[in-house]
């Protein structure tokens, strides 16, 4: 499993128009499932959302976590994320999770951080969707699971 975590002053979601999911100051993070991704993976993902130090602290050092200052995660489903890029001009999507398996997962994933996190929104899985950010940095790291 892999999240494009993004640090941002605001983000949001938009999908046909009407915004599905935002948050002021936190995480936007772009989640693609894998084969093989199980809820351990889903698990060890929200974890580290939460847990990464990535904002500032009172030196300016990246030392607090999502957790430590109260700030939202909008998550978004990104199969794309998974894509196979190693070969060619076109990219290959037999390295992402079928869309049954990347739902389950992804939705489990948005239940989890509910519960462990006060402010969590999402965009809509396998939808077209426009997403808006400003990003706070940039920062910006790839984790995986």
């Amino acid at each position: 499993m892999k999240g494009l975590l993004q640090r941002v002053r605001g983000a949001r979601v938009e999908v046909a128009g009407q915004i599905v999911g935002a948050v002021d100051q936190g995480l936007l993070v772009l989640v693609a499932v894998e084969p093989g991704d199980t809820q351990a993976n889903a698990d060890k993902l929200v974890q580290k959302l939460l847990n990464y130090r990535v904002f500032s602290d009172a030196e300016g050092k990246m030392n607090l976590s999502l957790a430590d200052v109260g700030g939202g995660l909008l998550l978004v489903s990104q199969f794309t994320l998974a894509a196979d890029t190693k070969n060619g001009l076109r990219p290959s999507f037999t390295t992402a999770a079928p869309p049954a398996l990347a739902e389950q997962l992804f939705d489990y994933l948005l239940v989890k951080a509910q519960q462990l996190h006060g402010t969590v929104a999402s965009g809509r899985f396998g939808a077209d969707m426009q997403v808006h950010l400003v990003n706070d940095g940039p920062v910006t790291f790839l984790l995986q699971t």
